[in-house]
């Protein structure tokens, strides 16, 4: 043997391990001469001369993985020729690709002529590869790190089970023959599915494997000396697959199996067609299995097939509302876990005691089942992707994740030291002094003092962010309670004192007027009334009916939500508002799931139920609007238009085109959950008057541009694209204007669309599809498409009401209009009227081109010089008739009530000023025809002069005050008039302008 006693360098190895380090060296050189004495009798090369070539860098690295993990010292003690092997290949410093491991093993299994064969080479190829993945783990540098140790384990375990499966559908053949194909002609494989940290790709160093086994297509076998069933067959092969990996033999083993994640685990069959499993899943999957489904990927076999299975399967993982009643599972689940560590006294166990890796996964799988839904970015296999996409979404802070990631890299590092000391599943930290060293070698940290000092802040920090993510929100409020519970009356009221109350235990007997007396304690102004409220949800059928996992969450919120009511400023008012949101998610129990683990969404209910009955009355009839409560930052701060358009996008982008019933229901929700946002804004006064209307105008028109592009799409698939007059067909040619509110950028929360439709194709042409149509008609689907899509109505309601009746001609005109003939009506057969709303006439969606003609059209039309008397007799007629017909009745009147809008010296009369003024002075001001909001016209005419500055700036402050308490009235669902001189002096200066500018002779 020509190697030294020197020849490995121990300058870098600990002096405790350099003993034991000298003995597993001395095994080695006597395996070497026995492999020398081997090759020369076969006369080949000895290997201790490829081992005595190593480079000094490849020998330093020897000694360290030697002196760390008892696992390459045994498998080089058996193999010695294996270490030049790798070297030579390149192994030792970079993971073979999938490509190469494949061709690898294939011609591996060439020569296996039966399953014994196969069985021995399979578990030589994971061993060497093996041997490859510990060294580069203990010896990387520090650019890689435990993530590629995971990838190649991973990558490992796939080519090992698609190589022993391919094998085996060979070898059988003669005998069992094949599959027959699907329906579709495709031939049938058994799909593999990859659960856990396989399914994730993020295997650790010695980890077993959990599958399911599944198949496309029941049928019988064909080329086979017998038929098979389907299912036997699969199940034949599955079996054999098993053993080929998971059997203890002389060689050792290729991956420990586990099947316990199928349906009904042990008990259940080992493979099953996919109509079976998604009936599984569909009528008996349980939350548990949810969570083992987030992890879930095809890893050999059918792929294409496997995949096919999951998206199948995907609505039964991600829920499409937020579903909090999925953290009282991990909740259960962490429970079971924790008796059990304590049970078996497994405290030093790093991936189920306190602070260990299950934790940082239950952070991330539980933000996966709650929102996976909606957030599609969160449907993903890898803890690592997951947990880096949650920042972005606003679902942890950027410094948590900061946090955890490291943390759980750590925590992965120690594990698969652990396990590269003998290639055992451990995840217990060593009680060994010998193993502690190796494991703090193999950690680069100076020793085991410097291990635990670094774990337990991992621990202790993991734990923190588990709690804040797992923790019972009861409990929270239980340690939170210490005497600071509710006194709004004066007495403290526990959480354990509203559960009595809402259970019903302090109703009869003797204290049977105890519940009131708490209620009074607890604030409530009418606490008989409260009383019978409680008592009647109570004994309602609705609640008597409920399943049990539905109750029991009704249970846990009640007394939470009535500490919250207690807390709120009119106790008997919230109640009011908020238990017929509570009955209406009775049979949705998820969102009962959502306030109960979210105190702060309490919190934020009850301040705007408090507020506003309208905000109640949305949430009782669109529950799905409650998970805008998470998120305060946004809920009182509304997007600007160009947030909006990329939230919209980004939502309906999650949708595949041709669900258009999925579509719509995002734009509705889309659309209520921004005036939510927008109405809580205004309560909280965090938005002046004019940008509350500011963003409800900015929700209709993004709306109203994804509409169009809905139409548009739907319309062109059927018949093509219209024919223009120069036959460019990239833009749609199509404009949807704006009038009334929406023109002048003035919506309220309740108002309707005035919309008016113009194209401005060639009249006589068609469109070019298969299915052509004349332009004419394409355009009048077309608009009638957008108003189908505007008006319908889903579950979550529908967008908006729309109103036609100002296009040319009213209802008895055409529903779309061409620009010419559109310019041609207001020219010569408008009334004075339609020229008034033309002045709140803008484009709020479609074809910019077209737009700005519009916009010329509207200019010229505006700017005409007109007879002033004929205009002033005109306008002054219809305000007379809109009073007569919508105004205050006299007798109302002298009683004091004011119609703010229509009634004299209110905001129509505002509106109306302003539109005379622009038609009568727009010729000698163009500046004035800008604009089709009454602030700006207002504005205008003090720059301009045309009217004086103080008489300009009382509009405007009439105008705001008068917006302002229709807002308000609207939010309150109040009427919006007023029964005393709070509007005196505005009323009085609005009609002092109107007699002098509109009736000056009156």
């Amino acid at each position: 043997m020509v190697l030294s006693d020197d020849f490995l360098p121990l300058t870098d190895i600990p002096e405790p391990l350099r003993a034991s380090l000298g003995k597993t060296q001395q095994r080695l050189w006597e395996a070497l001469d026995q492999a020398d004495n081997l090759a020369s009798l076969q006369e080949l090369d000895p290997p201790s001369e490829s081992w005595a070539a190593l480079s000094p860098a490849r020998r330093e690295q020897l000694a360290r993985v030697l002196a760390i993990s008892e696992f390459a010292a045994e498998t080089l003690v058996r193999y010695p020729a294996w270490l030049p092997r790798l070297d030579a290949n390149g192994e030792l410093d970079a993971a073979p690709d999938a490509e190469t491991l494949d061709q690898w093993l294939a011609e591996a299994l060439e020569n296996a002529d039966d399953e014994a064969a196969m069985q021995a080479v399979i578990r030589r190829f994971r061993r060497a590869r093996m041997l490859g993945i510990v060294w580069r783990d203990l010896t990387r540098p520090e650019e890689t790190d435990m993530w590629q140790t995971a990838a190649s384990v991973s990558r490992l375990a796939e080519v090992c089970l698609e190589g022993a499966l391919s094998w085996l559908e060979a070898h059988f053949a003669p005998r069992w023959g094949w599959p027959a194909p699907c329906a579709d002609g495709n031939p049938q494989r058994l799909v593999v599915l990859g659960m856990g940290k396989l399914g994730a790709g993020e295997l650790n160093l010695s980890s077993d494997i959990d599958l399911i086994f599944a198949f496309p297509e029941k049928g019988v076998t064909q080329g086979g000396k017998r038929e098979f069933d389907h299912h036997e067959y699969f199940t034949k092969l599955g079996q054999k697959l098993i053993s080929a990996l998971d059997a203890m033999t002389a060689d050792g083993f290729v991956f420990r199996v586990d099947m316990r994640l199928r349906p009904l685990g042990d008990g259940g069959p080992l493979v099953g067609s996919f109509a079976m499993l998604s009936s599984y899943y569909q009528d008996q999957g349980r939350e548990w299995e949810r969570y083992a489904m987030l992890k879930a990927r095809p890893v050999a076999g059918d792929q294409e097939g496997g995949a096919e299975l999951l998206a199948s399967l995907r609505p039964f993982v991600y829920r499409k509302y937020l579903d909090f009643g999925a953290i009282e599972s991990l909740r259960e689940m962490k429970g079971l876990i924790n008796r059990e560590v304590k049970r078996k006294g497994m405290d030093d166990n790093i991936k189920l005691g306190s602070g260990g890796i299950r934790e940082v996964e239950f952070v991330v799988q539980a933000f996966q089942l709650i929102r996976g839904g909606r957030d599609t970015e969160l449907q993903v296999t890898s803890l690592k992707t997951a947990l880096e996409r949650l920042p972005a979404l606003a679902l942890l802070p950027q410094e948590v994740v900061d946090e955890l990631l490291p943390d759980y890299v750590f925590l992965r590092d120690l594990e698969h030291a652990l396990q590269a000391l003998e290639d055992r599943q451990t995840q217990t930290l060593p009680v060994n002094a010998l193993d502690r060293e190796r494991v703090a070698l193999a950690l680069n940290m100076e020793d085991w003092p410097a291990v635990m000092a670094r774990l337990e802040e991992v621990r202790e920090r993991v734990r923190d962010h588990f709690d804040a993510v797992i923790a019972d929100p009861e409990d929270e409020l239980d340690a939170s309670e210490d005497g600071t519970a509710n006194q709004t009356g004066g007495d403290t009221v526990s959480l354990d004192e509203w559960r009595a109350l809402w259970r019903g235990e302090l109703e009869h007997g003797e204290q049977e007027d105890e519940a009131c007396d708490l209620l009074a304690n607890a604030g409530f102004a009418m606490p008989d009334t409260s009383a019978r409220r409680l008592h009647g949800l109570r004994q309602s059928r609705q609640v008597q009916s409920m399943q049990r996992i539905g109750y029991e969450r009704l249970d846990a919120l009640m007394p939470m939500l009535l500490a919250a009511v207690a807390d709120s400023e009119a106790p008997d008012t919230v109640l009011e508002r908020v238990l017929p949101l509570i009955e209406s998610v009775l049979r949705r129990t998820a969102y009962l799931a959502l306030l109960r683990e979210n105190p702060d969404a309490l919190e934020h209910l009850m301040r705007l139920c408090g507020a506003s009955p309208w905000i109640a009355e949305q949430l009782a009839r669109y529950p799905i609007l409650l998970d805008e409560l998470l998120t305060p930052a946004s809920l009182y701060s509304p997007a600007d238009k160009a947030r909006l358009a990329d939230e919209l996008r980004q939502a309906l982008g999650r949708i595949p085109e041709d669900d258009e019933e999925a579509q719509l229901e995002t734009l509705r929700v889309f659309k209520h959950a921004q005036v939510l946002h927008v109405a809580a804004s205004d309560i909280a006064g965090a938005r002046p008057l004019m940008k509350v209307s500011d963003y409800l105008t900015f929700i209709a028109e993004v709306v109203l541009e994804q509409v169009l592009a809905m139409a548009w799409k739907h319309l062109v698939r059927k018949h093509g694209y219209p024919q223009r007059r120069d036959d460019e067909t990239e833009n749609t040619h199509f404009i949807v204007v704006g009038y009334g509110k929406l023109g002048g950028i003035e919506l309220g929360y309740g108002s309707d669309l005035d919309l008016v439709f113009i194209h401005d194709a060639d009249s006589q042409g068609t469109t070019d599809g298969e299915r052509p149509i004349d332009n004419a008609v394409f355009f009048t689907r077309l608009g009638q498409r957008i108003i189908h899509l505007l008006t319908a109505v889903t579950p979550a309601g529908a967008l908006y009401e729309v109103d036609m009746r100002l296009r040319p001609s009213g209802n008895s005109g055409l529903l779309v209009t061409t620009l010419e003939a559109f310019a041609d009506y207001q020219r010569h057969q408008a009334w004075t009227w339609e020229h008034q709303a033309l002045v709140r006439a803008r484009v709020v969606a479609g074809d910019p081109g077209l737009a700005e003609r519009f916009a010329e059209v509207r200019r010229e039309i505006l700017g005409c010089a007109r007879d002033r008397d004929a205009l002033r007799d005109e306008v002054v007629k219809m305000r007379h008739k809109m009073r007569e017909h919508l105004g205050s009745s006299p007798a109302a009147q002298k009683q004091g009530r004011f119609d703010i809008k229509q009634d004299a010296g209110g905001m129509v009369d505002i509106e109306f000023l302003c539109q005379y003024a622009v038609l009568a002075m727009g010729h000698e001001a163009p500046e004035l025809l800008a604009w089709s909001d009454n602030i700006r016209i207002l504005e205008t005419l003090e720059s301009s002069e045309r009217l004086p500055a103080s008489d300009c700036r009382r509009l405007r402050e009439a105008y705001l005050a008068y917006r302002d308490a229709t807002h308000r009235a609207a939010l309150t669902k109040q009427e919006a008039h007023s029964e005393d001189d709070a509007f005196e002096e505005h009323r009085r200066h609005v009609r002092e302008l109107w007699m002098r500018l509109l009736e000056p002779s009156a």
